[in-house]
């Protein structure tokens, strides 16, 4: 019988099975944010164990609330940027050269496939899309992680989602995920790994494999991976290339692509591998959606939904603030004005993302329609600055979780794609993007 690529993963990482199922796994990568690293940090030093178990490994940033914005999130971001200086953190990213974590460090060349990677964020999970195995942990688990760079789990099974077809114009990863959300309920894939497949995923760019990724957490998933292949090897070129050699720390390198591809294929599920159960979705059926209440399985189509008032439109998170989402909004906002009934905020999710953006005149375009343009955080998502919600109101959000207060208590949150937010924007309610 073959293996899944997260057996693989398991099995080439193992370290010790010290007791019943629990698997302690080598780690590749810790990544550390403001909000979860400093009480670990603290934890350490308190127990006399400030050390580190690989600077170069580790990996930190200030993104939750960037920049603080009041005394208590700038002692979280003190903590962790004094702790990133006294133990040489060559890959620390402080204000203005920082970004929402999980967009920033796939950027930066941080993930490869095949890698273990471990942080305090539920949606690590997103850094699966390269074909590593990659979830959020505690704070128990990512101390250990720091000083040791191991982490025990359960070996989890997998859930293969097969995406099959190709989606119909207008149809973006962020509804597909819904949809799969939806077909698994919020806790279906609890203790599993959901594998992407089909041909809709070989079909996708690396962000939308992110996007996909992102949110198999909203299923209960440890973790989401999809095959790495040629995408995976082009968005990675500048990091494992040639070019890649000079850069510390960067890991092996290739001559060729080909050859990249070649070794990477040893992190690809195994034509016998064993799941615990297969989910197919057709595709081209598929048609724009949101979410309605307060869990992410619970979607309609966004054609039952028009007319729904809101009062704020957000385009951004780890979701769907890179600049392919930012081009998706654009393309509908272009030469459009929101609703005056309507506040608007974008995000870019990294520094680069914000450049690319104002070259290809992107952010002229949403300033132009009315949008307040902020620096890259993940504030609005979970309600802690820049975009929070009063007591009944309603945004449409790219971000990646509706439950109640999640961006402000008493608000209500529909999760949709960015042209169905860009769309909602115009009109002062949700809105399919068709339509306009």
């Amino acid at each position: 019988m073959g293996s899944t690529l997260t057996e693989k993963i398991f099995d080439a990482h193992l370290v010790d099975r010290p007791f019943g199922e629990t698997w302690v796994l080598r780690l590749d990568r810790v990544f550390c944010h403001e909000i979860t690293t400093p009480i670990a940090i603290n934890d350490l030093a308190a127990k006399g164990m400030d050390r580190v178990f690989d600077r170069d490994k580790i990996k930190a940033v200030i993104d939750h609330v960037s920049p603080a914005k009041d005394s208590k999130t700038a002692e979280q971001g003190k903590i962790l940027r004094d702790w990133a200086r006294r133990h040489c953190i060559r890959d620390f990213f402080d204000i203005g050269r920082n970004g929402v974590c999980h967009a920033l460090f796939p950027e930066k060349g941080c993930v490869r496939p095949g890698h273990t990677i471990i942080m305090g964020d539920s949606h690590t999970c997103t850094h699966g899309a390269f074909g590593a195995f990659a979830a959020g942990v505690g704070t128990t688990d990512l101390e250990v992680g720091i000083l040791k760079g191991v982490c025990a789990f359960k070996r989890p099974a997998s859930i293969r989602v097969n995406l099959n077809g190709a989606p119909r114009p207008g149809v973006s990863p962020k509804d597909l995920i819904l949809h799969v959300i939806a077909a698994l309920g919020v806790s279906g894939a609890t203790d599993r790994v959901i594998e992407f497949r089909g041909a809709a995923v070989d079909a996708m760019t690396m962000s939308g494999r992110m996007t996909l990724c992102n949110m198999a957490v909203e299923a209960g998933a440890t973790s989401g991976v999809c095959m790495p292949d040629m995408t995976t090897v082009e968005y990675l070129w500048p990091f494992i290339g040639p070019a890649g050699r000079s850069a510390e720390g960067a890991g092996k390198t290739y001559e060729t692509k080909e050859e990249a591809l070649a070794g990477y294929a040893q992190w690809r599920s195994d034509d016998g591998a064993a799941y615990d159960r297969a989910l197919d979705l057709d595709c081209p059926a598929l048609e724009p959606c949101a979410t309605v209440g307060y869990k992410p399985d619970q979607i309609k189509p966004i054609r039952e939904l028009e007319g729904t008032a809101v009062d704020q439109v957000y385009i951004g998170s780890c979701t769907n603030g890179r600049i392919e989402d930012l081009r998706e909004a654009a393309g509908v906002l272009q030469g459009r004005r929101i609703a005056a009934s309507v506040r608007a905020v974008v995000s870019p999710a990294t520094p680069g993302v914000y450049t690319q953006a104002l070259r290809e005149g992107i952010i002229q375009v949403f300033m132009d329609a009315g949008f307040c343009v902020t620096n890259p955080t993940c504030g609005a998502c979970l309600g802690m600055s820049n975009g929070v919600l009063a007591a009944g109101e309603v945004c449409a959000s790219t971000t990646n979780r509706n439950f109640y207060g999640r961006m402000g208590k008493g608000g209500m949150v529909h999760l949709m794609s960015p042209a169905s937010a860009a769309a909602s924007a115009v009109k002062g309610a949700i809105t399919s993007p068709e339509s306009l």
